[in-house]
Parts: structure tokens; C-alpha cells; sequence
């Protein structure tokens, strides 16, 4: 299982406002593992403004 505090290590350097294939992107260039990456892909592709509304919706598909 994959926490929220493991998702955002590896989005860091990202920039608010960001949308879903941005914090895929981030998470690429950081060299997530596959199980971050399947999680980041479940999201909603919506625009996430900061870390906690990246943690509510990794929260809504857990």
C-alpha cells in the first residue's frame, strides 16, 4: 500500500495550480515506482491547487 506522504515525496518541485498529467509528469522525472504511478494515474484529471487537495482525492480512490 502506497501513503499519501509516499506520493508526495515524489512530487517534489511541482508548482500550483497542476493537473493531473503535470504531477504524473513530476513523479516520472523523480523516478517514482510503478505502484506511486498507478496510484497518480487513478486520480481525477482536475486541476489540484495544493498538497492537500492531492491528498483528499488520493484519499477518495484508497
Amino acid at each position: 500500500m502506497v501513503s499519501t506522504g509516499d506520493i508526495l515525496q515524489y512530487l517534489r518541485g511541482v508548482h500550483f495550480p497542476i493537473r493531473k498529467d503535470g504531477l504524473l509528469s513530476r513523479a516520472r522525472d523523480n523516478n517514482a515506482p510503478q505502484a506511486i504511478m498507478d496510484v497518480l494515474g487513478k486520480l481525477p484529471d482536475q486541476v489540484y491547487r495544493s498538497t492537500a487537495d492531492i491528498s483528499m482525492a488520493v484519499g477518495d480512490i484508497e
